[in-house]
């Protein structure tokens, strides 16, 4: 006789924090809630949808939650632009119009909400982008936490530059921008006090003159991802399971910062799966991995561009594998929920 798990009661299931950590929890709430209830059409889930009938045209939305409002290299007002203007650059698109909604709970600070939103006008400014229109709702005490902020932004495509998240193919380099793991050891360590902010900064910023950089390259580009919640791990995976391919990183290539690595062994953590705000991941051609590179590395925000791995000719699609320090290879699987809460 053999003992079964017992049939999930679906009257008692209830939506978890990890629902919308990005990882395959989140991807269940997709799959199986939300998708459904829209009539959602199925393929790759982008960062930013091409708006019907207009080709060169793609819009994004995203809600910003993070705890706390204020930490070094940033805010959630700097964050909610420079999120949504990175969600319209991983298309390929150049930024034209936001909107901006908040929902304020009630006894917030004026002060605190002058702060953010003057940080909110300036980053919008600072990325040439102009806040059309938006929303402003106040809710009761306990009915949310501080503020939340809602951006959509609208963007326009660069040419022939088109990236998708199902375009990665055999041979192709595996490109990232700069370090991972600043952005959410920073937060979390400001929230848990743990010491680690005095040395680290969130990496929050605009990606779309980087991604401007690689136009001339157009179709050489076939991914664009900004490894946010869920960090690198999660893009990677998205991408091998979009795309259908095997992926393969060099662990020595990575570069992950000594304050983040001793904060993720502090706490038991991959760098891999940290969320980041300002670094992309890039799959390119593989002849044309040296002109991306110079080219990424010719912008501010690309200057510790590095080749990370590649699409490998064979091995199982979908799968993401690492070549450790030591030579061994791990699989480095989808995060399931979510690890730090409240980071983006």
């Amino acid at each position: 006789m053999t003992a079964e798990c017992p049939t999930p009661n679906h009257e008692d299931e209830v939506v978890l924090l990890g629902h919308g950590a990005g990882g395959r929890l989140t991807a269940e709430l997709l799959d199986q809630v939300i998708l459904p209830a829209l009539d959602g059409a199925p393929g790759p889930m982008e960062d930013a949808a091409l708006l019907p009938g207009h080709r060169e045209l793609v819009m994004s939305t995203d809600s910003f939650v993070v705890s706390p409002l204020f930490f070094p290299g940033g805010d959630i007002g700097s964050l909610a632009v420079h999120g949504t203007v990175n969600d319209l650059a991983m298309r390929g698109a150049w930024p034209i119009a936001l909107s901006v909604s908040l929902i304020v709970e009630e006894g917030l600070p004026l002060s605190e909400l002058r702060a953010v939103l003057g940080s909110l006008g300036k980053a919008a400014q600072s990325a040439g982008v102009p806040v059309v229109t938006g929303d402003t709702k106040v809710v009761g005490r306990g009915a949310a936490d501080k503020l939340f902020v809602n951006t959509t932004g609208v963007g326009q495509r660069h040419g022939s530059l088109h990236p998708s998240a199902a375009l990665a193919r055999s041979g192709d380099a595996v490109l990232l921008s700069g370090p991972i793991g600043l952005h959410g050891t920073t937060v979390l360590s400001t929230r848990e006090g743990l010491g680690f902010e005095s040395d680290i900064a969130s990496d929050t910023r605009p990606l779309h003159r980087l991604v401007r950089a690689l136009a001339p390259l157009g179709a050489d580009v076939h991914v664009l991802r900004d490894p946010t919640r869920g960090g690198l791990a999660a893009a990677l995976n998205e991408i091998a399971r979009d795309s259908s391919v095997a992926v393969e990183i060099e662990e020595s290539a990575v570069p992950v910062p000594e304050a983040v690595a001793s904060a993720c062994d502090l706490l038991g953590l991959d760098p891999l799966v940290v969320a980041n705000e300002g670094c992309l991941v890039a799959f390119v051609a593989g002849d044309a991995a040296e002109d991306a590179l110079a080219a990424m590395r010719s912008v501010e925000e690309g200057v510790q561009a590095v080749r990370i791995g590649e699409v490998l000719p064979d091995g199982p699609r979908g799968r993401v594998t690492v070549r450790t320090l030591v030579g061994a290879r791990r699989i480095v699987d989808m995060p399931l929920g979510e690890q730090l809460p409240r980071i983006c």
